[in-house]
């Protein structure tokens, strides 16, 4: 996937660039922009295409409006901080098609920057209509996708455009596909792989691919519950996803002994607003008890592997992460990936959430901006917003 075309294979000098940015961002309830983690990577790309004089048509998704018009979920608080990081002024246009958008596009002049309205205010844009992509693409001369956290949509704005205009990926895109193409062919040894998350059904494909790849997967979460009763234990009252117990067992064969740890001891506790838990051996698990968090013993074996590793690769929280009485299993994995001294790179918005809690975000070598599209990548799965991009 990394064999493709970007930004500086194409001469965007007078061109009008229609640049595709993940500006899907939480707004607070005064109505400004909470968090511009993804609007700050964007910025070399956007900055890159105004110093060549290209002109700049950004566009994103926000929300999930269902093709209608919602005044909340407009782009104007986005349109507002681009301008601030800017230092220049992003003129916001009412919609991303039609006469009066094309009318303000035809005023501009080389080094001038547009945000366009929405896309999903049209259905067309998650149906990845022909006719609403051929609007879209009329627009410009160039498509450049820098948004990696869509690239697993087949949307009209990430992969239909495509079909009408040359396209070729931005800085951020060719960051991400290059950080992970390296954990898929060449990873540092011993690759360390960590795993949580509510259900293994979601992640079957992921734990299966990282089995093989990686030296060690460590389970957390509802995915180590799974693999837990697969393997024999009795784990209370736990979240189980029962239907791919079978799909587990064949998985923890498959991989043999040693590859997937699993946790030797749990937090346990009657409920998730329990405020607080017992430390519980995993083969001695209370019948009226649920699982909500790693033990501490399993903090302790995690955080050695994770010390020995030359790559880490991490997604999904070890417990009910959102509950103090439950993080200590999250945030202890988050430290000690923080604490390694290879390459870590961590995908998914509660790993992300959980690395901010334990304030390390810093100390990550790659935060991947696309949860889904990331797992999809590392999964070995053709992600449609890439494989649209003009081949080198």
């Amino acid at each position: 996937m990394s064999g493709k075309k970007s930004v500086k294979d194409v001469d965007v000098s007078g061109k009008r660039v229609l640049l595709r940015v993940d500006f899907n961002t939480p707004i607070s309830p005064a109505g400004e922009v909470a968090d511009d983690t993804k609007i700050r990577e964007s910025l070399p790309t956007i900055n890159y295409l105004i110093s060549k004089g290209a002109k700049v048509l950004v566009m994103s998704h926000l929300g999930r409006p269902k093709g209608k018009q919602d005044p909340k979920l407009s782009l104007a608080p986005a349109a507002r901080r681009l301008e601030a990081l800017l230092g220049r002024p992003v003129r916001m246009l009412p919609d991303c098609i039609g006469p009066e958008v094309e009318k303000a596009v035809e005023s501009m002049k080389p080094g001038d920057l547009v945000l366009l309205e929405n896309l999903r205010f049209h259905a067309g844009e998650e149906a990845n209509d022909s006719s609403f992509a051929r609007q879209l693409a009329s627009l410009g001369d160039i498509f450049v996708n820098d948004a990696f956290g869509t690239a697993h949509r087949a949307h009209a704005s990430t992969a239909g455009i495509a079909r009408y205009l040359p396209a070729v990926m931005g800085f951020l895109m060719a960051k991400e596909v290059e950080v992970l193409s390296r954990l898929l062919s060449n990873p540092g040894r011993p690759f360390v792989a960590v795993l949580g998350g509510a259900k293994i059904s979601d992640k079957i494909g992921l734990v299966r691919n990282l089995a093989t790849l990686a030296d060690v997967v460590l389970t957390g979460g509802g995915i180590a519950n799974t693999l837990l009763v697969a393997s024999g234990y009795g784990l209370g009252r736990s979240i189980v996803d029962k239907e791919s117990l079978g799909e587990a067992k064949q998985m923890l064969t498959a991989a043999g002994q040693g590859k997937i740890q699993l946790p030797v001891d749990l937090v346990a506790a009657r409920a998730v607003d329990s405020p607080e838990g017992v430390n519980v051996q995993v083969s001695k698990f209370p019948a009226d008890m649920m699982a909500l968090d790693i033990g501490r013993e399993t903090c302790l074996r995690y955080a050695k592997e994770i010390g020995k590793a030359a790559t880490v690769f991490w997604n999904g929280p070890m417990g009910v992460v959102e509950s103090d009485a439950f993080a200590a299993g999250t945030l202890s994995v988050a430290r000690a990936i923080a604490e390694c001294k290879g390459i870590t790179v961590v995908g998914g918005g509660d790993s992300v959430g959980a690395l901010e809690k334990a304030g390390v975000t810093g100390k990550i070598t790659h935060v991947s901006t696309g949860g889904g599209a990331s797992l999809e990548f590392i999964e070995g799965r053709e992600l449609p917003g890439i494989a649209c991009l003009l081949d080198r």
